[in-house]
């Protein structure tokens, strides 16, 4: 993608308000078609885009928003029939990229009737899918996790959480890296309660923080033999909703662990129990007390509240906390829950009540689609499962503004992104403040979601 460019966003709901927010931040001009009058107005206030109200498939509601001027349309509406009708309409004004939302229509799987590449469709955001799949890997999530593969397999970012007696707890990220310097590694990534931070020397780590370490992958043993790594894997997850998200996991999960599912609905419960070949799926509500103690909550290593109900969600992962503690409290730090979270104001309140982590499918999502759009400026880019960061290679241009201090020296580092490693020669190097990036190295990054664009600038001329 260019430095700019002309995007055509359909619905302004909670995915396309999110993703225009974004895109304007990252300089690129968008036009937005939405039906509904009081989107419309909030949109006026909070986004700077320009905005027609209409029929998403009116062909003059495209001419009013001058499609032909645009390089990609972007269709997330809540409608996917809606959704796959523009993507075709796309082709009429000439649109060169399409991206388009779809959860209910089959179009990726083998014996589907269509598939994307039928209908023009350059890249499918399945938002349910992606939430999906971050949970199971939250599930996943524990010390000595391999989170991603980077720098051609040589780097690795594993996953650790601080204990109260950690080594790591109460030490400043500064210290860290001075007094294990055998084994050089970077904390390229903390997330404390819902918050992420890139953090910088002076940070101080704290008893439940989770970090992200990158590491070059023949030292990670070190690092674990450091942190005393426990390798007992936490195999008891309980899954409360039985919807797209919820059953979902189940699936992807059931082969390797011992999930239970409770699902309020008997017709859906009965469905799902024959789907579902490995899982054990109760009927009943899983907000109360009985029936979270009867599916066998105190034998759980990971709750998952998955109902299309924000309350509900963030109240079954609050009760299932305090059971633990009521009934085991010697497990209460092991035990870990996750909320799906449809409103992005509802995980401040989550994370204040004691839920250990918030999904939001729409984040995601955008994520997705920013991804794509990218692609251009960028060798990779990997999101972070588990908090709102990337891990991002780069090539610094002949005469980027990267290239013209050392890392201690750069102003721009302020805690939205940081440098992980630099390549030099065959090798893969752990950077440190006194290094300085040369022209045409490859470098791995780690940035904040919302500090991509700010970071490519910076690596190129």
């Amino acid at each position: 993608m260019k430095k700019s460019e002309n995007i055509l966003l359909l619905g302004l709901g909670g995915l396309g308000f999110y993703l225009t927010k974004r895109l304007s931040q990252e300089g690129h001009q968008v036009t937005v078609i939405e039906k509904d009058p009081v989107l419309i107005e909030r949109g006026q206030r909070e986004l700077d885009a320009r905005l027609v109200q209409g029929d998403a498939t009116d062909f003059r509601c495209w001419q009013k928003a001058s499609a032909t001027d645009n390089d990609y349309v972007i269709c997330v509406t809540n409608d996917d029939a809606v959704n796959l009708v523009a993507a075709m309409l796309a082709k009429q004004f000439n649109i060169e990229y399409k991206i388009v939302r779809n959860s209910t229509i089959d179009l990726w799987s083998g014996d589907a009737v269509l598939h994307q590449e039928h209908l023009g469709i350059d890249q499918l955001i399945r938002p349910e899918e992606l939430a999906a799949q971050e949970v199971v890997r939250l599930c996943k999530m524990r010390a000595g996790n391999v989170i991603v593969d980077v720098g051609d397999g040589q780097l690795q970012v594993i996953a650790i959480h601080v204990q109260r007696q950690s080594a790591f707890a109460h030490i400043l990220v500064s210290d860290l890296a001075k007094k294990y310097d055998r084994f050089p590694f970077q904390i390229v990534c903390v997330t404390r309660d819902i918050e992420t931070i890139v953090p910088y020397g002076s940070f101080k780590l704290e008893p439940g923080d989770h970090l992200f370490d990158l590491i070059n992958k023949e030292n990670v043993k070190y690092l674990l033999e450091y942190i005393d790594y426990d390798d007992r894997h936490k195999r008891n997850v309980l899954i409360v909703g039985g919807g797209l998200v919820g059953s979902r996991v189940a699936e992807l999960l059931q082969e390797e662990y011992n999930v239970r599912l409770i699902e309020n609905h008997e017709d859906k419960a009965e469905n799902l129990s024959f789907k579902l070949r490995n899982t054990t799926v109760l009927l009943g509500d899983g907000a109360d007390k009985e029936t979270l103690m009867t599916a066998g909550l105190l034998k759980m290593d990971t709750i998952v509240a998955s109902t299309t109900d924000n309350d509900t969600n963030i109240l079954v992962t609050v009760l299932a906390k305090h059971l633990i503690k009521t009934h085991r409290p010697e497990f209460a730090d092991h035990e870990r829950t996750i909320a799906l979270i449809k409103r992005e104001e509802y995980a401040m309140l989550a994370a204040a009540l004691g839920t250990d982590f918030a999904v939001n499918d729409k984040t995601l999502a955008a994520n997705e689609v920013m991804r794509y759009l990218r692609r251009g400026h960028v060798l990779s880019v990997q999101h972070l499962h588990g908090c709102d960061a990337e891990v991002v290679e780069l090539l610094a241009d002949e005469g980027s503004q990267i290239t013209k201090q050392k890392l201690s020296d750069f102003r721009g580092f302020d805690g939205d992104f940081l440098i992980g490693a630099i390549r030099r020669g065959e090798q893969w190097v752990i950077a440190s403040g006194n290094m300085q990036i040369h022209a045409g190295e490859r470098v791995i990054s780690v940035c904040a979601d919302n500090s991509l664009g700010d970071l490519q600038r910076l690596f190129i001329k």
